[in-house]
């Protein structure tokens, strides 16, 4: 979706408090809005679009906490890169990649 703004503009906003029981999304990433349209769609009592902004291609949804997490992964050991690159060689994923 061409909106006239920059990478750098499109961002994503996360905000909540200790106080409230929701969590308040902005976003412009595309899997994201996805992501959480349709999760609102299946579970309308745990989430909600609250606005979209079809210009700039924002949406923002309302979440309850527990419902939405965070991920935090270590990042991988020189020994654990080299062999799932080798792993991925042997498989043929690079080919398929350059095929596509």
């Amino acid at each position: 979706m061409r909106t006239g703004l920059t990478k750098q503009e499109k961002t994503t906003e996360i905000y909540f408090d200790e106080k409230e029981p929701t969590i308040y999304i902005r976003t412009h990433n595309t899997d994201l809005r996805n992501r959480l349209t349709a999760y609102a769609s299946a579970h309308p009592g745990e989430c909600r679009q609250t606005d979209a902004d079809p210009d700039t291609g924002c949406m923002e949804f309302e979440i309850r906490k527990g419902r939405f997490s965070f991920r935090l992964t270590a990042p991988y050991s020189e020994e654990r890169r080299k062999a799932a690159s080798e792993a991925a060689k042997k498989s043929g994923v690079h080919r398929q990649r350059q095929q596509e």
